[in-house]
Parts: structure tokens; sequence; C-alpha cells
């Protein structure tokens, strides 16, 4: 089996051009998030020698100190420290998943020309972090494996229409009004689909360790002190934020940042946490992962689409026995914000998409 990782690294110039071990990083984030040298190198699983040592040798490298000690206290970051932790998490967060989903193209194509036994499952989707983790753990046992790639809620709905692949990702917000599912309706056919339930989520507005901006809700963004970090456009996540501007009488234009976008639950977190935004919307999980704050504004559905003549074909019908086994069930119940009410379980396209028509139906009559 052919397997593809690709990393970028960060080169000192003009001292030789050496390249920063990756190791790095993790060991300034442990810093940081034990408070000790003792606490980080049990997290990095590496001697308590070794950790002081690799500090020592990128301190003489940059000529700065890295971490700084106070007696009772232990150790933490320099503002030196912190500033290179965080210039690494905004550059890995949007990179990371490109990386990945490139790396896997390669895989799959040079799987093609070798005729290689593997077996793919082409899944386009929004960005979800069980998701990702479900096709890392196929990826390290024997059978079906995920090519999968990260385009948005639209566009993967886009890209199931255009047959680019077998199944969609997508989510939306429970009680969305019927004009935003029109937006997903027009990928989807009630006789032609079958939504199959990956889990719920919460979303909302995620913000710096201990909100020093004091936001509260969706109004706080208008004001003058706050920067938003937005989800790019089509992005099932941008569809939800704008629904919920409409909802609460905002006008984006009052939002400094409304234009500036990233492409994952991740990158929006770790702009934020890097201190180029106040906040971002986005997945409670997200915001676990960077140690933001975090205000719930909605719950939503994650729901992957697939035609229904190719229910029955082997590799799809072995990937809903994973989406309704303990495997699936037992990554969301380790991450923060998801649910499994929805996962496993199968849908009609108006069931979960209803539209004016269907909604209209449902209201009793007097």
């Amino acid at each position: 089996m052919i397997r593809v990782k690709l990393q970028y690294e960060w080169r000192l110039q003009p001292s030789g051009g050496h390249s920063v071990e990756p190791i790095l990083f993790r060991v300034l984030y442990a810093i940081h998030s034990s408070g000790s040298i003792a606490g980080a190198a049990r997290n990095v699983s590496l001697s308590y020698r070794h950790v002081w040592g690799l500090m020592g040798k990128w301190e003489r490298m940059f000529g700065k100190p890295l971490v700084k000690m106070s007696r009772g206290r232990g150790a933490e970051l320099t503002e030196f420290g912190q500033k290179l932790l965080w210039a690494e998490q905004l550059v890995q967060a949007p990179l990371a998943p490109e990386l990945e989903s490139v790396g896997h193209e390669i895989e799959r194509v040079l799987s093609r020309v070798m005729e290689t036994s593997a077996t793919r499952l082409a899944i386009c989707a929004s960005h979800d972090l069980a998701l990702a983790q479900l096709r890392d753990q196929l990826a390290r046992d024997e059978g079906l494996k995920l090519d999968l790639r990260f385009l948005g809620s639209l566009g993967s709905l886009a890209a199931l229409a255009k047959g680019q692949c077998s199944i969609a990702g997508f989510h939306i917000a429970e009680g969305m009004e019927p004009a935003a599912t029109a937006m997903f309706r027009r990928y989807l056919k009630p006789r032609q689909h079958q939504l199959i339930g990956l889990a719920t989520r919460t979303q909302g507005l995620m913000v710096a360790k201990g909100n020093p901006k004091d936001i509260h809700d969706l109004t706080d963004l208008t004001r003058n002190e706050v920067r938003l970090i937005n989800r790019q456009r089509e992005s099932g996540s941008r569809v939800e934020f704008d629904q919920l501007l409409s909802g609460a009488g905002i006008d984006p234009a009052g939002i400094d940042g409304y234009h500036a976008e990233e492409f994952t639950h991740l990158a929006v977190a770790a702009t934020v946490a890097g201190g180029m935004a106040d906040a971002g919307y986005g997945i409670r999980a997200a915001a676990a992962h960077y140690g933001l704050d975090f205000i719930p504004l909605l719950t939503e559905r994650y729901y992957l689409a697939c035609r229904t003549d190719a229910m029955n074909d082997p590799m799809l019908a072995r990937f809903i026995e994973l989406l309704r086994g303990r495997e699936l069930r037992k990554i969301l119940s380790a991450m923060p914000g998801y649910g499994t009410a929805i996962t496993g379980k199968f849908y009609d396209v108006g069931e979960a998409l209803p539209s004016r028509r269907t909604a209209a139906a449902e209201v009793p009559s007097t």
C-alpha cells in the first residue's frame, strides 16, 4: 500500500538554513499546557534532559529565550515562545487539511497506476473532525479506505451531483428556514438520494480563553473593538452564520472581519487562539482543541448523502456498517459538542430538508 504524507518545514535563514524540528512545537505546546518542563516531557514521551537540551539548542539558534522558570510557578513560555507557537498554529491549521487532501489524492492516483488491491470509497465533505479521525483509523487497517476531500457542504453536494464522489458530507442547522434548505435541496432528489446521519454538532462563537472582549451574543460582533474571522462562502457554517445574523437583524457590513475567511473549523480556532481575531463561528470541538471559550448558538445535523441506487455497493455497505458500529460512536464520544442521536440512521431528503410546501403542510389547520 502506498501512503503519502506531505509536510512543510521552518528554516532559519541566513544562519545555515537550519530546519526547525517539528518536535519543538509539540514541546512548546506541552509546556504551555502543563506549566512545567517535567510535565511537558511526560506529555511528549521524552526525558526531562532531552526536553531541557532541546530548549537550550533552539534558544541558541533563535538568539532569544523560549521558556522562563519561576520559583514555585514552574515554567511558562516567554513572549517570543508564545509568538513562535502561535505562528506555527496559524500556519498548521489551514495547511494541514489541504496537505492531507493532496496527499490522499496522490495516493489514489499512484494506487490506480500500480493496480493496487486497496479499496477506497470517495467522499467529498464539509470539514469534520470525527470524519477525519475515522479516515485515519481505517488507514491503519486492512480493508476499506476513505478517499476523503474537504470541500464545504455545497461544494461536496455539487461533486456528488457530478459523479465525482460516492458520498457527500454536509451539515444543516436544526430548524433552519426552508429558504435556506433550498440551497442544499437543489443538489438532492427525494427518489434519487438517501441521507445517513453522521452526528449532531454544537456550533457557536469561539472566543479567547477568559473571553477578554466580553462577547456573549451576535450583537457583540458589531462593536468597534471586536474582530471576526469568518468561514468561506458556500460552506455549511457560512450558510448557518448568515441565517443567524439575518434572524437577529444584524447587517454583516457592520461586522469587522466578516469578509475575512478561513476554510476549516481548526483554521478559525487557530486564528482566534493566535490573537488575529476576537471571535469566529465554528464547532465546539475545534474551540476545545485550542483551549478557547465557546458560546453555543445552535445544534446542527451532519448528514452523508449518496445515490439510492448505490446502496447495495459493497464498499458503501461496509461504510454504512461502520457508521452504525462502535468505532464511530467511540470517536464521537471523545469529541466535545458531538452527539449520536442521528448516527447511523437513514433519512429521506424531504424529511431532513423540508421545503416551504412541506413546512406548510405540517401546520395544523384552525
